[in-house]
């Protein structure tokens, strides 16, 4: 009997009269976000100073919408009277507990990192293996898209126990790092005057923060070499690779005009040969 009440408080939650105009708002609500993020998209690219802020404001936006869009929805199709509202809740709860626990605890998660920030949209992350820009924070996973042009989609809820690396923290210039490599009787002066000197003038460095340029000896090819690593900020994250391009090559070609040479190499001595003898 008690099976027979439930299916009938169960069957008692749908409103015939609501499907049509909840699943209407479900269809305006998916067009609203769409349109809304396209117009976002589109002020993104002509207002580049922005970017990031918008970019950020869109994955509010889209949150807000989509949970707003849903409430709406489901007050329609769903008659939610007192004695309704105990059995729906019973009735997700159980939903909850076995097919529907991962999908929540996603969208849980979604709105944690939209309210604590660890990293934002347009931001550069390492997780893991991966790395690469923040393009979508969802419902249920966030987007990121690799220096190779690949989308990676991870659960949301992964990024609250797992560690993530943001590398720019929700600002359009970044540190980035190069190292190159001499010869311990080069004339490390020089190199360094030359390194900076590339640093300061590739019209991809933001000025506004200083680069520098750190020498240690390292061993290197089973050797000991000198090693000048360049840490300068990017004008803005999309030009990261072409920063390290266009310092790399100017420092290499600085390098070779002014005679400094790369690490000697060791050189692998053939074993002697063996030859037989007589006994």
């Amino acid at each position: 009997m008690d099976g027979a009440a439930t299916d009938v408080n169960l069957f008692t939650l749908f409103r015939p009269a609501g499907i049509l105009p909840g699943i209407l708002v479900f269809a305006m609500t998916y067009l609203l976000v769409r349109v809304t993020s396209g117009g976002i998209e589109r002020l993104s690219a002509q207002f580049t100073e922005f970017r990031l802020a918008l970019q950020q404001t869109k994955a509010i936006v889209r949150l807000a919408l989509a949970l707003s869009g849903l409430g709406l929805g489901l007050s329609l199709m769903v008659s939610l009277t007192n004695e309704t509202l105990l059995a729906f809740a019973g009735t997700i709860a159980v939903a909850v507990g076995s097919s529907l626990r991962d999908l929540v605890a996603a969208i849980i998660a979604g709105v944690t990192i939209l309210i604590d920030r660890p990293f934002q949209v347009g931001d550069r992350i390492t997780y893991g293996e991966v790395y690469g820009e923040v393009i979508e924070i969802g419902l249920r996973t966030v987007r990121v898209v690799t220096l190779d042009d690949s989308v990676v989609t991870i659960p949301n809820n992964k990024f609250l126990t797992d560690v993530v690396v943001s590398g720019n923290a929700g600002a359009l210039d970044m540190l980035v790092q190069m190292d190159f490599y001499i010869g311990l009787g080069e004339d490390l002066p020089r190199a360094k005057a030359l390194v900076g000197e590339v640093l300061a003038t590739s019209r991809f460095t933001y000025l506004r923060k200083p680069w520098t340029v750190v020498v240690s000896q390292v061993p290197f090819a089973g050797a000991l070499a000198l090693r000048l690593r360049a840490k300068v900020y990017v004008l803005d994250v999309h030009f990261e690779k072409a920063l390290e391009t266009d310092v790399t090559e100017r420092v290499m070609a600085a390098f070779a005009d002014a005679g400094i040479a790369p690490p000697s190499l060791p050189i692998a001595r053939p074993e002697p040969r063996r030859v037989a003898t007589a006994g």
